[in-house]
């Protein structure tokens, strides 16, 4: 069973997901299985993080915006590919960092994470997207 969900983006930053894909868990009758989340682009990714506190979105963000700067800063001077922006080979750097698919257990029809777990949209880049997340439960 599958299905696509679009997320609409505002720039760069965290976008929670979780409610959707228990949705369509719970939908699906299934007790015990295994959901697949797939991104269908090369400059956002995929997490399961903590949605309990604001400030771990926050920081994550700021951590991967030190860790992987924008082409025009001076230490990002070697990238070659330039064409869409500063931000867009940094957001390919970063997805390249992270995931593009994750994996949930399904136990008892509903997803099994952890109390302070949540799935996340990694916008890596800083203009709107429309994202499209391939959900799939076997």
């Amino acid at each position: 069973m599958q299905t696509l969900l679009a997320l609409a983006t505002d720039g760069a930053g965290l976008y929670e997901f979780t409610d959707r894909a228990e949705r369509f868990v719970g939908g699906a009758g299934i007790e015990t299985g295994l959901l697949t989340a797939f991104v269908r682009h090369t400059s956002c990714s995929l997490l399961i993080q903590e949605n309990a506190d604001p400030d771990v979105k926050r920081d994550l963000d700021a951590f991967f915006r030190r860790l992987v700067p924008p082409a025009d800063d001076p230490a990002m001077d070697y990238l070659v590919h330039r064409l869409e922006g500063p931000d867009d080979m940094p957001a390919h750097i970063k997805a390249a960092l992270t995931a593009t698919s994750l994996s949930v257990p399904v136990t008892g029809g509903r997803l099994a994470l952890g109390t302070w777990q949540g799935l996340y949209l990694f916008e890596h880049r800083q203009h709107p997207h429309r994202r499209e997340i391939v959900l799939h439960l076997a």
